[in-house]
């Protein structure tokens, strides 16, 4: 992908892993938002972007299990964040699971 202005590579790598961090608060902080909503909007949940940081880790030779992943993702357990603010959906209102996960 090329930008309209050039940036340094490590520049870019800090600038993502910002983005990141700030996506992964945006989604702690609005417990509100269930990721069965997030996954019909934008194809994606807090699921996949904790697979795919767990993938990530273990692409750079760090071993992390899915739920060490889901804890870095949700900023708690994951059955302590279902307990707290996931809402039953009805069965209609199911995703279809991205081939990619």
């Amino acid at each position: 992908m090329r930008m309209p202005t050039e940036i340094p590579e490590a520049t870019r790598v800090e600038i993502e892993a910002a983005a990141f961090r700030r996506l992964v608060k945006h989604f702690q902080e609005r417990t509100d938002v269930q990721n069965l909503d997030v996954m019909n909007l934008a194809g994606f949940c807090r699921n996949c972007l904790s697979k795919w940081y767990r993938q990530a880790a273990n692409e750079h030779g760090l071993e992390m299990t899915d739920p060490d992943a889901r804890q870095a993702i949700y900023g708690m357990s994951y059955e302590e964040w279902k307990a707290k603010y996931q809402k039953e959906a009805p069965p209609a209102e199911a995703p279809p699971k991205p081939a990619d996960q």
